[in-house]
């Protein structure tokens, strides 16, 4: 019996190795990992760069804290703002806090503007974190049952819908807007090319926040460092995590203008966000990044797995359609022909690692994967999904 909580169900599988796309487990098998532990493993698992940086800086320092200086947590604040033309940097442990962190931004901005009841406009299927706050901020019914009372400063419209926000533009106590890029955890859903510009743009005719929740979507996934790169535009407010430590726990909220000065001494803290180890594996990320060619690896791959799958599957009555942005994939399936609640264990039986959101299969793969590789897992989706 565990003595682990049981919010919890893992599959019967113990991974105790992994290299580029693949986990071994205590059997010696391998799997193709399709999921890069939820998007977090962008780089693939033991990447040589990352490796090297968390070994090095594990034999000099692994922690002090935020009461002093840190050397790599200044380089690294220095590298963020540079590549996303943001102005200052609160680091974190997770995307729930980088989000925690742009949730309080935004309540102090309220506070400048003498609003004593601020509102943040979240969209429906979002998905936010877990703490309160963002599980509040979150627009999925099931994430929050059993947590009321919810906090009510957030009100959710449809993703993808303007005419939603702009309904809103007549309440005094909204602050800001908060949505994802692409909406991850719903199953890859993707906006209109120009959805996010035309947020921008009532967000600032409104004199609102545009907060970005960055965490799935950036780190490269997208074949841009940031996914909001795709449609030139800079937020006011960035969160990141996953893929930025490729497995070691960090969270960034980013911030520019007046949000980047709205935390001051005492307002907000984190015992171990951006300590030397983390920020060091963080730091190899950006290397590789900027000294390879992954960007264009993760192009030229959704391009082939998009060619592939219209070969193999788009014809198949179970596929009702790809979402694809880079190598952030949702297929979406018809319920009546196939079981979606045995895909990720049928998967699993056929060393395929996968996410199943409702009817669609979500998936992360490394953004180092190579065509052979694309063709394994094409394989392995037509014997999952069937003819």
């Amino acid at each position: 019996m565990s003595n682990l909580m049981s919010n919890y169900s893992p599959l019967d599988v113990t991974f105790v190795k992994g290299d580029g796309c693949w986990l071994t487990d205590s059997n010696g098998v391998e799997y193709l990992d399709a999921l890069s532990g939820i998007g977090v493993v962008n780089l693939g698992h033991c990447h040589p760069t990352i490796t090297k940086q968390l070994v090095d800086q594990s034999q000099k320092l692994l922690h002090t804290s935020n009461v002093y200086r840190i050397e790599n947590q200044e380089e690294l604040a220095r590298e963020l703002c540079n590549l996303a033309n943001m102005d200052k940097v609160f680091f974190s442990n997770s995307g729930a806090e980088a989000n925690e962190a742009a949730i309080k931004i935004a309540r102090l901005y309220a506070r400048s503007k003498n609003i004593e009841n601020p509102v943040i406009i979240t969209a429906s299927q979002s998905f936010h974190g877990r703490t309160m706050a963002t599980l509040s901020a979150t627009g999925q019914a099931k994430v929050q049952a059993g947590f009321s009372p919810l906090m009510s400063e957030f009100i959710h419209v449809k993703y993808d819908d303007l005419e939603g926000i702009q309904q809103l533009k007549g309440n005094k106590d909204i602050v800001a807007v908060m949505v994802e890029p692409i909406q991850g955890e719903a199953g890859v859903i993707i906006p209109k090319s120009d959805y996010l510009n035309k947020v921008q743009e009532i967000c600032k005719k409104n004199d609102w926040l545009l907060i970005l929740d960055g965490v799935q979507s950036c780190m490269g996934r997208t074949g841009k460092l940031f996914a909001h790169e795709h449609n030139d535009i800079t937020p006011d407010v960035l969160c990141l995590a996953k893929g930025l430590g490729n497995g070691v726990p960090i969270g960034a909220c980013l911030a520019k203008g007046v949000a980047s000065e709205m935390l001051t001494p005492g307002t907000h803290g984190s015992t171990f966000g951006g300590n030397p180890l983390v920020t060091a594996a963080a730091l190899g990320v950006l290397d590789v990044f900027q000294n390879t060619d992954v960007l264009d690896n993760v192009n030229q791959m959704s391009a082939y797995f998009k060619s592939e799958f219209d070969k193999h599957l788009s014809n198949n009555p179970a596929v009702k359609e790809i979402r694809i942005k880079g190598l952030m994939i949702g297929i979406g399936l018809d319920s009546d022909k196939v079981d979606c609640t045995q895909l990720v264990k049928k998967a699993l039986q056929d060393k395929l690692l996968i996410n199943v959101t409702g009817t669609s299969i979500r998936m992360l793969p490394p953004l180092i994967i190579s065509k052979k590789e694309i063709d394994t897992l094409i394989g392995k989706l037509v014997t999952l999904i069937g003819n």
